[in-house]
């Protein structure tokens, strides 16, 4: 056989199967995107037969951090030191868990409970504030008097003894379809515990065999790939990780102390439910940029029931809290963790928050942080090879003597 061998008609250059590839790419794409609601309830199937696992992983990636820490530093000198430091970061974890099972959550239901009970109470002081306030500034228009009326009859309304009665007969008609619902609730508490289980003992099995994991996941990359894009792949990987890890951590460490900070200046200010804002505040902060208005709103909406002065205080408050944030506390904590500017913060969160609710919200930031530092890369690649510089002013050329 010799190299002056006519190529048979079925054979592919690299450039023809390159193309052959994209076509069949963008059928894929085409197809995907006039099936969505089919694509979507497959991915739904296949996520929740692996959802143990995702959780198992999700949970040992955020343990991973704590868990590399106690095995450097603490148990360097130990034998079995990455069991040990599992073992430790697990019972530090539980110790959290039950902390705050403790001491905050029972709180917080006994905040809900005793608003509930106060409902009426609350509604009604505010009722006969709106009505102070618009006497005393002549707030006397029609459209006030309407709201006024809409809203006596919506506090007689509840102090009503036939919602009592209304309710009775609702829960008497529909006694088959809340059995029915129990049932579903309690089939869905035994799936939600067994389902939490493996997603711990997976979590144990992944922190366990990391270095085994990874070891094996390289081998297959560099089986799979060219050397060079298996390297690339590997450094690609590796810097996605670090900013996804120094971006969550620094967000969950950044949220605890603001929930803190709130509970002791709404404690301080004499801000009623102070537990329970200070634990939506908190939660809330784990979303950038909107967190703190996300959080802010439904507080506010049960202080201005309760007691709007406080409202008030509070709207200052939580003010101070998102400058302090986002000027001092945040930076340090989470520092230039993403490179990007405030615009693309605000772009990540409001794509990623459309396309997929609070995950997307949450994740879209490190996410979009990746896609900006490869193409950032490419571009200053590719400029360089043009003989550009950043400012797009062509390079002189240099004479050689």
């Amino acid at each position: 056989m010799t190299g002056l061998e006519k190529k048979k008609w079925y054979q592919l250059d690299s450039r023809a199967l390159s193309n052959l590839v994209i076509v069949c790419v963008g059928i894929l794409l085409y197809l995907g995107l006039t099936h969505l609601s089919q694509v979507r309830d497959a991915v739904g199937s296949v996520i929740s037969v692996f959802a143990p696992f995702i959780a198992g992983f999700v949970i040992a990636y955020l343990l991973n951090t704590p868990v590399d820490f106690f095995e450097r530093k603490v148990y360097r000198n130990s034998r079995g030191k990455r069991a040990l430091a599992i073992i430790t970061v697990f019972l530090i974890a539980i110790a959290i868990i039950a902390i705050l099972l403790q001491l905050i959550l029972p709180q917080v239901g006994d905040s809900i409970r005793q608003l509930l009970n106060n409902l009426t109470v609350y509604l009604s002081n505010l009722n006969l504030m709106v009505q102070q306030l618009a006497q005393r500034f002549h707030l006397e228009g029609e459209g006030l008097v309407n709201l006024v009326d809409h809203y006596n009859d919506f506090i007689r309304s509840l102090t009503s003894v036939d919602m009592v009665k209304r309710a009775t007969e609702f829960l008497s008609s529909s006694a088959p379809e809340l059995w029915n619902f129990g049932m579903s609730v309690g089939n869905g508490v035994v799936n939600g515990v067994v389902t939490a289980l493996t997603a711990i003992i997976a979590s144990i099995y992944m922190l366990s065999g990391k270095p085994r994991l990874t070891s094996q996941l390289k081998k297959l990359i560099y089986a799979a790939f060219p050397e060079k894009g298996a390297s690339r792949i590997l450094a690609v990987s590796g810097k996605a990780n670090q900013i996804f890890v120094g971006f969550i951590n620094g967000k969950l460490l950044d949220s605890a102390i603001i929930g803190v900070l709130c509970f002791l200046l709404c404690s301080l200010l004499r801000i009623p439910y102070a537990v329970l804002v200070s634990v939506i505040v908190g939660v809330t902060n784990v979303i950038p940029f909107f967190g703190p208005i996300i959080g802010a709103i439904p507080c506010l909406m049960i202080l201005i029931i309760v007691d709007p002065w406080a409202a008030l205080r509070f709207g200052v408050l939580i003010i101070a809290l998102q400058q302090f944030d986002g000027n001092i506390l945040g930076p340090k904590i989470l520092g230039d963790s993403t490179g990007l500017s405030a615009i693309w913060v605000l772009v990540a969160i409001v794509v990623g928050g459309g396309l997929f609710g609070f995950p997307g919200m949450l994740l879209g930031v490190p996410t979009f942080a990746v896609l900006y530092s490869l193409v950032k890369e490419w571009a200053e690649r590719r400029l360089e090879e043009k003989g550009i510089d950043a400012d797009g002013v062509p390079r002189a050329p240099t004479t050689e003597k």
